[in-house]
C-alpha cells in the first residue's frame, strides 16, 4: 500500500477545513499557539513510518496523558481502581460537574477531568516521586530522552483551573481524593503540559498495539490484559463526548487533547497520530478527526 500516497491525498482533501474552529484559548497559553498547522506521522509496527505537515513539532499533549496515568494507575492498584472510577461513556461535556454530582463523586470514566483527577491522586499516594516517574515512563514509550513538562504551560492552565477545582473539592467531599486539593490540580496541570509530536506520540502508542510485546518500565507492565482494556476505553471514551462519533467515522481506539493533537491505533498494525490546533465545539481536532476518518476508509484499516 502507498501510504505516502495517502497522506498526501488526505492532506488536500482535508483543506477546505482549514480554518474552522480555533485553539483552545482558554487556556492562555495555548492561545498564543499558531492554529495554521498540521502534521502526521504513521507508525507501522512492521518498522515502516511516514508522515506530513508538522509532524515533529512539539505540542501541549493535554488529555491525552490521560492515557499514560491510567496505565500507570492500573499497574499500581489493578482493579481497585474500578471502585473509585466507571468505565462508560459519560455523554456530557468533559468538565461536568452536574453529572459528577449526581453519580456521587465517582467519575464515568478515566478520560473526563474528574476520572483524570483521581488517576493523578492514585499517582500521587503510590509513587515515590510522581511527577519524575511519569516523565521517565512517557520518554521511554516514546523512545524519547527529550520530552518534558512544559512549566510554562502547566502554570498558564493552574491560574485559570477553577471549573477543574470545583470538580476535585467535589471528589474531595465524596471521600474519593486522598491528596490535598492542590497537590492534585498542580500534577494534573503539569502532566497535561507535556509536550511531544506527532511522530512521538505514534511511538509511545505504538505500545498500546503490540498486545503480544509486553512493556515494563519501573515496575509498571503493559500486560496483555491491561492494554486490551485501556484500548476498549480510548474506543468508548476517548473523545469526550463525541466518542460515538469517532467510533463510527474512524474505528479506531484512540485519544484526543485541546491542544489539537489526537492519536489512535490498530492493534497489531499501526500507530498514528495527528496535530492541527484548530478544534470543534466538542474540544476535538477538526482537521484531525478528518484526517483519521479519511484513512481508515482509503486503507480500510480500522477494527470493524
Amino acid at each position: 500500500m502507498n501510504y505516502r500516497h495517502i497522506l498526501e491525498e488526505i492532506y488536500r482533501e482535508i483543506q477546505p477545513f482549514a480554518y474552522e474552529g480555533k485553539q483552545a484559548d482558554y487556556i492562555p497559553s495555548l492561545a498564543q499557539v499558531n492554529p495554521d498547522q498540521f502534521g502526521i506521522y504513521l507508525h507501522l509496527l512492521d518498522g515502516e513510518h511516514y508522515s506530513l505537515g508538522e509532524s515533529e513539532v512539539n505540542f501541549s499533549i493535554q488529555s491525552i496523558s490521560k492515557v499514560f496515568s491510567l496505565a500507570i494507575a492500573l499497574s499500581l492498584i489493578g482493579k481497585q481502581l474500578w471502585e473509585r472510577i466507571g468505565k462508560e461513556p459519560s455523554g456530557s461535556a468533559f468538565n461536568s460537574l452536574v453529572q459528577l454530582e449526581y453519580e456521587h463523586g465517582k467519575p464515568r470514566n478515566p478520560f473526563i477531568n474528574a476520572g483524570a483527577l483521581v488517576l493523578t491522586d492514585v499517582l500521587l499516594s503510590h509513587l515515590e516521586n510522581p511527577e519524575d516517574f511519569f516523565i521517565s515512563f512517557v520518554r521511554k514509550l516514546a523512545h524519547n530522552p527529550a520530552i518534558d513538562y512544559s512549566h510554562e504551560v502547566a502554570m498558564s492552565e493552574y491560574s485559570c483551573c477553577y471549573l477543574n477545582a470545583s470538580i476535585a473539592y467535589l471528589l474531595k467531599h465524596h471521600g474519593n481524593l486522598q491528596n490535598s486539593v492542590d497537590d492534585v490540580l498542580r500534577f494534573y496541570c503539569l502532566m497535561c503540559s507535556v509536550e511531544m509530536s506527532c511522530k512521538d506520540l505514534a511511538q509511545a502508542f505504538s505500545a498500546f498495539a503490540r498486545s503480544n510485546e509486553p512493556f515494563s518500565h519501573g515496575g509498571v507492565q503493559l500486560t496483555p490484559s491491561r492494554v486490551k482494556r485501556i484500548n476498549a476505553i480510548m474506543q468508548t471514551c476517548g473523545f469526550y463526548d463525541e466518542a460515538g462519533e469517532f467510533s463510527f467515522l474512524v474505528g479506531l481506539p484512540g485519544k484526543s487533547g485541546v491542544g489539537g493533537g489526537i492519536v489512535a491505533l490498530c492493534p497489531a498494525k499501526y500507530a498514528i497520530a495527528v496535530w492541527s490546533p484548530r478544534l470543534n465545539a466538542r474540544g476535538n481536532s477538526i482537521m484531525g478527526m478528518k484526517a483519521l476518518e479519511l484513512f481508515t476508509t482509503l486503507t480500510t484499516q480500522s477494527i470493524f
